[in-house]
């Protein structure tokens, strides 16, 4: 923030700005300074996300959809069981591929270092957010009710 102060005073010297210019650049730094604040920029976020692991789509056709994703986008198939799942790999990602009856997004994943379940599960609780656990994995939604998932980085379907 001060540095950007400092190269907003340097073109007001410098002739580059007029006197209107510079006091309306000084405000809206301000403002943004206080937004960041008042969004929790100042406090530690609940996870530390270093990437997004997977996507989870719920298609009519679990064949067709592969077929498609191999075809136009040159995913590989990593892992199949027909007619219910399909897992293909997206460089460092994949995309799962589920069989339902209304299409759509089924849950996205993010990768978090040192991810343990019960420790996720206890930042959620503390955060006010309800986990949901299945297996090894922990789902929870967002404030629009999308379905998210945490995983540790290496984490492959």
């Amino acid at each position: 923030m001060e540095a950007e102060v400092s190269r907003v005073l340097e073109r007001y010297e410098a002739g580059a700005l007029s006197r209107r210019e510079l006091v309306a650049r000084l405000v809206a730094l301000a403002v943004a300074s206080g937004a960041s604040r008042r969004l929790g920029a100042a406090e530690p976020s609940t996870f530390e996300a270093v990437g997004l692991n997977h996507i989870a789509l719920r298609v009519a056709d679990v064949e067709r959809s592969r077929d498609f994703y191999v075809r136009r986008l040159g995913l590989r198939v990593a892992r199949e069981s027909l007619p219910g799942s399909c897992f293909l790999d997206c460089g460092e990602q994949f995309v799962a591929l589920f069989r339902g009856d209304r299409p759509g997004l089924d849950h996205y994943c993010y990768s978090v270092p040192g991810y343990d379940q019960g420790r996720a599960a206890g930042k959620l609780k503390e955060a006010g957010i309800g986990p949901r656990l299945s297996g090894r994995r922990i789902y929870f939604d967002d404030p629009d009710g999308i379905e998210v998932q945490l995983a540790a980085p290496e984490h492959r379907a």
